[in-house]
């Protein structure tokens, strides 16, 4: 926004919309009907009550703005720069339409006024009348509405002051109690009521065009409400005096035959009611300017159509246009209990914002007025219930249709040059569960993989990206970590970042629920145990750490001498042979070749049954491959892994192969899992100085070998609830 466009200070862009759209229809028109049904008594308690809320919703609304510039848009922009644009435009498109309807609400309740002079006269007609000429003043700019408001501003006090001084005091005994005609009760009279006091969302409607937003709307907002709150009741009490409950039910002109000067009520009236108008037809198109300008909605939406003051031209022809439609409604209690039921949601995500700011206190968020984040909540809370009470049954559906847009726009993934306050929550989130976490021993049986996937750039290493999509589907946390080597002199930032990026859209790319990350080191020494070592927070930090077997001699060696030191620490290593012509093969056969010793069957039987669970793998036989050298052992081994595997509820075969011939490891193999499509072999830790032989027998074995896994396990071997 130009800065020659903000031209409003706070009187005349903040208190004067503000009170105006709040001294409105219902003060006039309804607020006798109002008393009439609830009492006194009872109508002090919901005035207080929808005052309340929207008291705390102006503090809200005054602390947001304090700490952030404010824009086109008041409310929404406030609510899509502290929540995003997905939780802003779920509220502001709603918000909007609420704004529009508003537009007819106001003219119906002016129309309606008319009848006490003319009978007869159609509601719908002189309201779309008034709607065409207010349509056309708000299109040549918010300049001409604002100077107009002045005068009706004085109007309206003039009306209110002349029922006020009417000296008829005697009826507030017969009015104390509520007398509720059939079909209304307290929610049902508030619902009528509530939008007399939605006016702090019209006193923020300019925003982008006041020259202070930061001081103009906490003052303008909060001293508004106050002035309209003592006048509300006053006028309650006044009305309690004036008329018996049965005249106040029925004579919605209570207040014009009940004071010194009838004609200065009636200008109040239509003062009130049109002036209200005037600023919701103003702030509404700025509303769904903003959206536009976010790309919320289509950007042609936001057109000026030739202003030179940027007007919203567009906006203001769509106003018109939904307007125009609710005024055949005609229905000034219908209209009204459509409109508190979307400035009541708007007010509780509002509320919401300011609340999660003042309750996770952010390191930008510094507001000049602060409000305790409990006084927010009360807001949420206290919006949601209503909203409830009012109608349970259109709060669900509102919330169901709300929970679709957000939906709706979620996946459109909108790209802002700005955080928001979910980022906070989700970490604050974390941070509990990882600290609970921290306090509780660990179960073994509760084991899960957290996984380094030493992946370089991904793209490359395909397979160990699809390996550890497998793992990861039993809750597994998985990292794809590449690594780069650096010169002493070189500066490796810029690069980093840029590895980071590539990672990370990889990963967004492919639906993965991955993290990525990028290690800077300035030589290979020792830099796998390290980053295994230092990665995680607290009890949960890798435990694991996924290899691909490569091509290179050097390569293998290095990744073999550094096996001793992961394990030391504690960390898994898996090593994955991947066979590029068989890929997976058809992911129906899974053999686990365990020799009895080794601590690696817990893990090899967990990494077999984890890759079932997967969808893709689902069809998998899984099979124990164990060599004996005689019948007797293949009894007793026979006997002993089937009872294991009943304890552990495990569903794999056992295949007990007698050795007679004394053929080698390598061609048993090859006889017997030739077909298969994914062998799991145990790892032994290679013996100092003997790193090459290590390497040259896992070359020998997985020569011309399906997709082959070696596991080395420092887990636990009670994973398996076998107890």
């Amino acid at each position: 926004m130009n800065e020659s466009i903000r031209r409003f200070n706070t009187f005349t862009g903040v208190f004067i919309p503000t009170l105006l759209s709040i001294f409105g229809v219902i003060l006039f028109l309804r607020t006798g009907w109002v008393i009439g049904n609830t009492g006194l008594i009872e109508g002090i308690i919901l005035i207080t009550l929808a005052m309340s809320i929207s008291f705390v919703t102006g503090l809200s609304l005054s602390s947001i703005s304090t700490n952030k510039e404010v824009g086109v848009g008041g409310v929404y922009y406030i609510i899509s720069r502290s929540l995003g644009l997905d939780v802003g435009g779920t509220i502001g498109i709603p918000l909007y339409i609420s704004q529009a309807i508003s537009v007819a609400f106001y003219l119906i309740g002016f129309a309606e006024s008319l009848r006490g002079i003319f009978p007869n006269i159609s509601i719908t007609v002189v309201a779309t009348v008034v709607l065409i000429i207010f349509t056309v003043i708000a299109y040549i700019g918010a300049d001409f509405v604002i100077k107009l408001q002045i005068g009706i501003f004085l109007a309206l006090i003039a009306g209110i002051l002349s029922f006020i001084f009417n000296p008829h005091f005697s009826l507030i005994s017969h009015n104390l109690a509520p007398h509720y005609l059939n079909g209304q009760n307290f929610w049902t009279v508030f619902a009528v009521f509530f939008p007399a006091v939605t006016g702090v969302t019209a006193g923020i409607a300019m925003s982008g065009e006041l020259k202070n937003p930061k001081r103009a709307i906490p003052i303008g907002i909060i001293s508004a409400l106050f002035v309209s709150y003592v006048t509300y009741i006053f006028i309650a009490y006044k009305l309690a005096c004036t008329a018996p409950y049965t005249v106040l039910q029925k004579d919605t002109l209570v207040m014009v035959h009940n004071s010194i000067f009838p004609f200065l009520v009636y200008i109040g009236i239509w003062m009130a009611t049109l002036s209200s108008a005037l600023t919701f037809i103003v702030g509404a198109p700025r509303t769904l300017q903003a959206l536009a300008f976010d790309g919320i909605v289509p950007s042609m939406l936001a057109a000026t159509m030739g202003s030179k003051k940027e007007e919203p031209r567009a906006g203001i022809l769509i106003t018109y246009a939904i307007a125009q439609g609710i005024l055949f409604l005609g229905s000034l209690n219908l209209v009204a209990s459509i409109i508190t039921m979307f400035f009541l949601i708007t007010y509780a995500v509002t509320n919401l914002a300011a609340a999660l700011y003042g309750l996770l206190k952010p390191p930008t968020y510094r507001p000049s007025f602060k409000v305790p984040w409990y006084i927010s909540a009360y807001g949420v809370a206290g919006s949601y219930i209503v909203m409830f009470l009012i109608n349970a049954g259109a709060t669900a559906v509102a919330t169901i249709l709300l929970l679709l847009l957000y939906g709706f726009l979620r996946r459109r993934q909108y790209k802002q040059a700005w955080g928001d306050i979910k980022t906070g929550i989700l970490i604050s989130i974390a941070k509990f569960a990882l600290l609970k976490v921290n306090e509780k021993e660990q179960d073994p049986k509760e084991w899960r993989p957290n996984v380094l996937v030493f992946s370089g750039r991904p793209e490359e290493r395909p397979y160990l990206v699809d390996f550890a999509r497998f793992l990861s589907f039993n809750d597994g946390l998985i990292s794809l970590v590449n690594i780069l080597f650096s010169s002493e002199n070189e500066n490796m930032e810029i690069k980093k970042q840029e590895e980071t990026r590539i990672l990370a859209e990889f990963i967004k790319k492919n639906k993965l629920d991955f993290f990525p990350k990028v290690i800077v080191a300035r030589n290979d020494k020792e830099i796998f145990p390290i980053v295994a070592q230092s990665y995680g927070f607290g009890t949960v930090e890798s435990n694991t750490a996924l290899f691909g077997w490569g091509r290179n001699l050097q390569n293998q060696l290095r990744l073999i001498r550094s096996i001793k030191e992961l394990t030391n620490l504690r960390k898994d290593v898996l090593i994955l042979n991947f066979n590029h012509s068989r890929g997976w093969g058809k992911k129906r056969n899974i053999d686990i070749w365990w020799g009895g010793r080794g601590g690696n069957f817990a893990l090899m039987t967990f990494i077999a049954h984890t890759l079932k669970e997967h969808h893709e793998w689902k069809k998998a036989s899984i099979r124990i491959m164990r060599v004996v050298n005689s019948q007797k052992e293949a009894q007793i081994f026979e006997e002993a892994y089937k009872k294991l595997l009943k304890a552990a509820r495990l569903d794999t075969e056992v295949n007990i192969i007698i050795n007679n011939e004394q053929k080698t490891f390598h061609e048993l193999i090859k006889e017997n899992s030739m077909f298969s499509d994914l062998i799991i072999l145990g790892l032994g830790i290679p013996e100092e100085g003997k790193e090459m032989e290590t390497v040259k027998r896992i070359n020998l074995i997985t020569e011309d070998l399906p997709t082959t896994l070696f596991v080395r396990s420092m887990t636990p071997k009670d994973i398996w609830d076998i107890g």
